[in-house]
């Protein structure tokens, strides 16, 4: 393999979600940047140490099984599945992801958008550790629900989506690959049936070297995947027809193979049971369980779920494809690798005949060792595989010489070698394993247990201990310890000295490190970025990384060690203790941020024309250790000023925030989109962006970067005098910051005073996105509402899901859970039914206008049905929907007014649109109404 293929495979493994124990990949020779440990968690899951993790690492050193799996978005998974052939087959799995989830809900958060995308992403990470898995992504952006593959295509473009997916294939070489979705109507919206359709094109396009030659060219090479599958539909079928879950309606009964363009007018049978509930001793409980405690960590979406009871499980896959001769069409399997050669030896079969026999021999006594590690694998003492496991691996890097000595075809070299350095990457994981070897690097931390900050700056200088231990019952020599830089860059280290060390048995020793940052470091951000939302996929900073989780954090700790005469190694990202109230103290990896970050509030919104003052809030952050201080000044459009002109800041530890408000003054203001930029001057340099730690106590943090700039659209919009309004919030929006661009201060309502407070002190209460599910304290509350609206105020609420379908409104009203009834083209024609309505005229006059240029959707949650005594405003359906009318209801209600609202303000007011802002204002002044008044 090329320089640049073999340190992009090490970046691949290293970067993995699985972490069995921080190990080096490349233990003979000083790990570069990309030399990471296995996802850069601190420490390796219960189950993946020790005896535990022996026997599953001696399992994968058997095989050569791989698998990858094609999805959608974080948590469409079959992760049941892929704990059984990760951790009970000793598969080498990988999951592709298309989307960070990006456009999804989060009940956890305030995040939304690219910032979800990063919550997610980690979440992901963390619910991969526990399926034993390495995972992947596409560049496409989950732009929002989707009905059609057409329109997902339409935005994220089909040859974008499948030379990532084949880029994938091609870096990870997999025997299987299977998808959680077939490419029918059956999978649930567009983007599902997109993954289902890729997992298939990609069989056949990863072999074409006709496609995607650039790829090539870089150093990966051609790869023919042996078998596709995808799970047995999940198909309500009736007849020959199938119901559409996107839609709500039937379609005909067709699944296409989009391999071989054949159509089965029939749901696809099961080839293949996955027996994901099979009980594992070691563990304590089944793949099925643990994988469920890997979906728990992807909280984001639904606050968490439940781990299964002990009980057989089972996950059924239908066979597309075959190139394994004679399996094109079995009606059934014992497995995903029926009939394909997984043995260690059949690593030979991609040499010339002439090189098979050395070859196989030197694999007949690799497999040997693997065997006498296996045989001599006990729970009490691991160590007594360790011999076995150390001759193995010298063994395994001298084949890997020797092959890339030999004169062979180039493409037979890279497959073995390939294979082997897999192998070599798994012994030294087995090696370290038997032995009870483990690396944790990390600042000092405090008398709480916590370090002072998770960031460093360019320049800094900062110690890390390096706390190597040998739990087993075997000594190592402790060769040497180090720090090396993940990007490079001119780091200077300096490190005790180790050489010759002996490590005793169950003993641990501290090494001190001392770094300083290089002055042009860059900071640790998302390789990743778009200018807008209108974008559906990423531009790619640093291709490097291209399909990986994450860049690489900024510096890892290296041990090298040395038993029975082999040399190997142990690395781990060097960690920041940070102590969390009820969890105790967590490891997060160390940063390297700006010295000043600069954020700006809001980021973006309106200001109404009739007003001349734009109130700008700017937060000034230091990551520099002791004091600092600079200056502030903002960047306006022509004719404007700012009251101070300028502003000072001073700091006087690190993680410090000081908070400066202007008043900007806006003469002329027109019905356009003017840009404020904050400028932070420190120490001779200037800082125009500012960093958001995405993220919530148990899963890690990670940074996301803006530009210190406030996007403000100038509105024609009124509001009645003097409102005051109570807000609940659900499952977390920005909407009350919306409102007080409308001059309204929101009060954000308590569960105390939704049971107990008085209600009538509001004009208007408005209920968030899924209150209902998101605060339960609403249905035993629902009756003071409904009074309250009774006795003169008004209620607006915004989308809800399906826990609202229980009649809470004043009279039945039905929002049903499936997506049948969201609208997810955002320019879809909006038709006003009552363009004379008083909810339509007061205070601002409601047109057709008011429904342009939104992101991302028109609603959620419109209503299936409702009584007669609601008035629906609007129409407005996606192509080939039935009309929806429930997206804009109200109904008057003794003296008041009640509103459902299906349409996604919580999505437009936060991005500025402005027709939102001027329909919300309407409905928030519906008390004081000259209409709607007896």
């Amino acid at each position: 393999m090329t320089e640049r293929v073999t340190h992009r495979l090490c970046t691949l493994l290293a970067l993995s979600a699985v972490a069995l124990v921080p190990v080096c990949l490349c233990a003979q020779s000083v790990p570069d940047a990309q030399h990471q440990p296995d996802s850069a968690f601190a420490m390796p899951l219960p189950f993946d140490r020790g005896a535990a993790g022996l026997a599953q690492s001696l399992r994968k050193l058997s095989t050569r099984a791989s698998l990858l799996q094609i999805n959608a978005h974080p948590d469409d998974e079959d992760g049941p599945s892929l704990a059984y052939e990760s951790r009970g087959v000793g598969a080498e799995v990988s999951l592709l992801s298309l989307n960070r989830g990006e456009g999804g809900q989060n009940v956890m958060t305030s995040d939304f958008w690219d910032s979800l995308g990063i919550l997610r992403t980690q979440e992901h990470l963390a619910a991969n550790r526990y399926y034993g898995v390495h995972l992947y992504y596409t560049r496409v952006a989950d732009f929002g629900f989707s009905k059609t593959r057409e329109e997902t295509l339409k935005q994220w473009g089909h040859e974008r989506v499948l030379a990532d997916a084949v880029r994938v294939v091609r870096e990870t070489r997999p025997m299987v690959i299977t998808s959680v979705f077939a490419g029918n109507v059956s999978d649930g919206h567009g983007h599902h049936q997109t993954a289902g359709v890729t997992a298939q094109e990609v069989f056949n396009a990863a072999a074409d070297p006709k496609m995607f030659p650039e790829q090539l060219k870089e150093g990966l090479r051609p790869w023919a995947p042996s078998k596709v599958y995808a799970r047995a539909p999940f198909a309500r079928a009736s007849g020959k027809t199938v119901y559409d879950y996107a839609t709500g309606k039937t379609e005909p009964l067709l699944y296409r193979n989009y391999v071989t363009g054949a159509t089965m007018d029939s749901v696809p049978p099961a080839t293949v049971t996955v027996p994901s509930g099979t009980y594992n001793a070691l563990f304590g409980e089944s793949y099925a369980q643990v994988a469920r405690e890997g979906l728990n960590q992807q909280k984001s979406q639904n606050g968490g779920v439940p781990v299964p009871l002990p009980g057989p499980t089972l996950g059924s896959y239908h066979l597309y494809a075959s190139r394994v001769a004679g399996a094109s069409s079995p009606e059934k399997e014992r497995g995903f690798f029926d009939g394909i050669d997984t043995s260690l030896q059949g690593i030979a079969s991609y040499l010339p005949a002439a090189n098979q026999a050395d070859a196989k021999q030197k694999l007949n006594a690799i497999a040997a060792q693997v065997n006498e590690a296996t045989a001599m694998s006990d729970a009490n003492d691991p160590s007594k595989s360790a011999p076995a496991l150390a001759k193995g691996l010298d063994q395994t890097r001298a084949l890997i010489a020797s092959l890339k000595a030999a004169k062979l075809p180039d493409e037979s070299r890279y497959n073995a070698v390939f294979e082997l350095e897999v192998k070599e990457h798994q012994f030294e994981t087995a090696l370290a394993q038997s032995l009870g070897m483990s690396l944790v690097a990390s600042l000092p931390s405090g008398g709480r247990g916590e370090s002072s900050t998770q960031n460093v700056v360019a320049g800094e200088t900062f110690n890390v201990n390096v706390h190597v231990t040998d739990q087993g019952m075997t000594p190592v020599k402790i060769d040497s310890v180090r720090l090396v830089p993940a990007d490079g860059g001119d780091w200077k280290l300096n490190a005790d000295k180790a050489a010759g060390d002996i490590l005793a048995a169950g003993d641990a020793k501290d090494f001190s490190q001392q770094a300083t940052v290089p002055a042009d470091a860059k900071p640790t951000a998302p390789y990743f970025s778009r200018p807008n939302l209108e974008q559906s996929y990423y531009d790619i900073q640093d291709p490097r990384y291209l399909t990986l989780p994450t860049a690489p954090y900024p510096l890892q700790a290296v041990a090298e060690y040395t038993f029975n005469g082999t040399h190997a190694s142990l690395a781990g990202v060097v960690q920041t203790p940070h102590r969390y109230n009820g969890i105790g103290t967590v490891y997060e990896p160390l940063l390297v941020a700006p010295a000043i970050s600069v954020t700006v509030s809001p980021a973006s919104g309106i200001l109404p024309l009739n007003d001349t003052m734009l109130p700008l809030q700017v937060t000034v952050h230091s990551s520099v250790k002791g004091a600092a201080q600079g200056k502030l000044e903002l960047k306006l459009p022509e004719g404007w000023s700012a009251e101070p002109a300028s502003a000072s800041f001073r700091t006087m530890r690190a993680d410090e925030d000081v908070v400066l408000k202007f008043r900007v003054h806006t003469p002329g203001l027109q019905q356009k989109t003017y840009r404020v930029t904050a400028i932070a001057d420190y120490n001779g340099k200037q800082y125009t962006q500012g960093f958001t730690t995405i993220g919530y106590p148990g899963i890690r943090p990670y940074p996301r970067y803006a530009p210190s700039t406030s996007r403000v659209t100038g509105v024609d919009v009124k509001v009645a005098p003097s409102l005051r309004v109570g807000y609940v919030m659900g499952s977390g929006d920005e909407v009350p910051e919306s409102l007080r661009e409308l001059g309204i201060d929101p009060v954000l309502l308590t569960d105390a005073d939704l049971q107990r407070g008085d209600l009538s002190a509001y004009d208007c209460i408005v209920l968030g996105v899924r209150t209902y599910t998101a605060r339960p304290v609403l249905r035993s509350a629902n009756n003071r509402l409904l009074d309250y609206v009774r006795n003169g105020g008004t209620v607006v609420v915004q989308y809800q899901s399906g826990e609202f379908d229980h009649d809470y409104g004043p009279y039945p009203i039905s929002v049903p859970g499936d997506q049948a009834h969201t609208v997810v083209e955002e320019d879809a024609k909006v038709t006003i039914l009552h363009p004379d309505d008083p909810l339509m005229t007061w205070p601002n006059h409601i047109g057709a206008a008011d429904f342009d240029n939104w992101v991302e959707e028109r609603g959620h949650g419109f209503t299936r049905s409702f009584a007669p005594e609601y008035k629906a405003l609007t129409e407005v359906h996606d192509t080939d929907q039935d009309p929806q009318q429930g997206g804009l209801l109200y109904a008057r209600y003794g003296k008041g007014t009640y509103v459902y609202l299906a349409y996604a303000f919580f999505r437009e007011m936060p991005e500025g649109v402005p027709g939102s802002f001027r329909i919300m204002a309407n409905l928030l002044s519906a008390g004081k109404n000259p209409g709607l008044a007896h």
